[in-house]
């Protein structure tokens, strides 16, 4: 959009004849109108990009054809030619909208780099809001692949309660879609045109975090060299979403708190309270209410996060959703890569579908990334899947019909399968994965060294 729509407004004729000659050659529409009245009626009726308007008219004067212009249509940039060195003019031009004003006699290489920097930022105005519309399509719930009732269901309530105001608490194993759920929330709300920022705790030091979430002032610690702004002003009228809110410290705790409670922030190093207008989403792959009995977490900070509970199912638990994601994925690793995989062979779909997945989606999209990248076909085969997820293992010791290993084999194999899982379902804690298999703790330690599994207790 270099050439504009542009209206001039001035009562001088000459004034108006010279502006719409210069302009004109420059490839811009023009419009021109006399009176302040009449210009407002042109852009009632006319889509008008910007306009030029004498401050001195009868009838109406430039300050009182911008607040006219402004209440039709707050986006279009209105410039007011005033008096050389009336600066009360100036003052309250501004305050009313204007996006700035000129001086008679007005210098024609002013204006021109003037209106250059209104084309420029009405072209980042619409790249930003093609950008949204693409983001709001791509995170809208309907986009989400599932067709299991377990998702059906989070999906169903995430999207009731994205339009109200309530901080969401998203649980779920690692890899399982948390974030992807929180985008989806912010674009469907009324805050889809604000800010979504995301902080990652557990990725930052406890030193860093408190600047990270509420920012420092310069010189307020050693390496503060510079203002800081944090996430929560970064977000203000928008959403901030809080990844593994459960590895939040108990001091640090005390600040998110009341954010959440009053809107008030303090950056580090500062007495100033600012106010923010923030919604908060949350997500924690961790157990918030073990927790609070360890004294880890605060109870009070778990009530406000966990106004509204979303518990993603692992994708073990919603298999039949299988399908459809490696289709997915299929198709945007052959589009990524320049290769035409058309599908997979039945063989390694019956091996993924056999697999638990740890690591949830993100390890199925590993998985089906690496098979796209080294697949020697127009379809994936089982020579595509990679080692870990124990295909021989799977395929002889567990299989009930091949008896080239041992009973005491096969029992040790399924009974390190059984523990191991129990183990990834608890995240690695061991009282929790021994109450899951209906054994003591001590029981399980002794079948973990027993079996040359490594502890890793939490």
């Amino acid at each position: 959009m270099n050439n504009l729509s542009i209206l001039i407004i001035d009562d001088e004729e000459t004034q108006v004849e010279s502006l719409k000659r210069f302009l004109g050659k420059r490839g811009h529409t023009i419009y021109t109108a006399t009176r302040g009245k009449q210009g407002v009626e042109i852009v009632e009726h006319n889509q008008i990009d910007l306009v030029i308007s004498d401050y001195r008219m009868p009838e109406m004067n430039g300050l009182e054809v911008l607040q006219a212009i402004k209440y039709l249509n707050p986006q279009i940039d209105v410039v007011i030619v005033t008096a050389y060195g009336n600066v009360e003019e100036a003052v309250d031009i501004m305050k009313s909208g204007a996006y700035d004003y000129l001086t008679k006699p007005i210098e024609l290489d002013e204006l021109e780099n003037m209106i250059k920097r209104i084309a420029e930022k009405k072209l980042l105005v619409l790249e930003n809001e093609r950008l949204k519309s693409q983001l709001a399509d791509k995170f809208k719930f309907e986009s989400i692949i599932s067709q299991s009732a377990k998702m059906e269901y989070v999906l169903n309530l995430a999207g009731r309660v994205a339009s109200s105001k309530a901080t969401v608490l998203i649980r779920g194993e690692s890899g399982t879609g948390k974030e992807l759920i929180a985008k989806a929330i912010h674009f469907t709300s009324s805050r889809k045109d604000k800010p979504f920022v995301t902080v990652n705790v557990a990725a930052l030091s406890e030193n860093l975090m408190e600047s990270e979430l509420f920012g420092h002032v310069k010189g307020s610690f050693t390496g503060a060299i510079e203002n800081r702004v944090g996430r929560f002003e970064e977000a203000d009228k928008g959403t901030l979403f809080i990844d593994e809110v459960g590895d939040i410290p108990l001091n640090i705790q005390v600040k998110l708190l009341r954010a959440i409670q009053f809107g008030e922030i303090q950056s580090i190093g500062s007495n100033i309270t600012k106010k923010v207008d923030v919604r908060i989403l949350a997500a924690t792959n961790r157990n918030l209410e073990e927790l609070i009995k360890e004294n880890l977490f605060r109870e009070d900070l778990y009530y406000r996060l966990n106004v509204v509970s979303l518990n993603l199912p692992a994708l073990r638990e919603r298999k039949e959703d299988i399908p459809l994601l490696i289709n997915h994925f299929i198709r945007k690793y052959s589009d990524i890569n320049e290769k035409e995989i058309k599908g997979i062979s039945n063989d390694a779909l019956d091996i993924l579908m056999k697999y638990n997945y740890p690591g949830n989606i993100r390890e199925l999209e590993n998985i089906i990334e690496r098979a796209i990248v080294l697949a020697r076909h127009n379809i994936i085969t089982i020579d595509d899947l990679p080692p870990q997820l124990g295909l021989s293992f799977e395929k002889n010791i567990l299989d009930p019909h091949n008896l080239d290993n041992t009973y005491e084999e096969k029992m040790k194999a399924f009974e390190s399968e059984l523990i191991q899982e129990a183990l990834s379902r608890t995240n690695g804690n061991q009282s929790a994965a021994a109450r899951e298999l209906g054994m003591t703790e001590r029981h399980l330690r002794s079948r973990l060294e027993r079996l040359g599994l490594k502890s890793n207790n939490k």
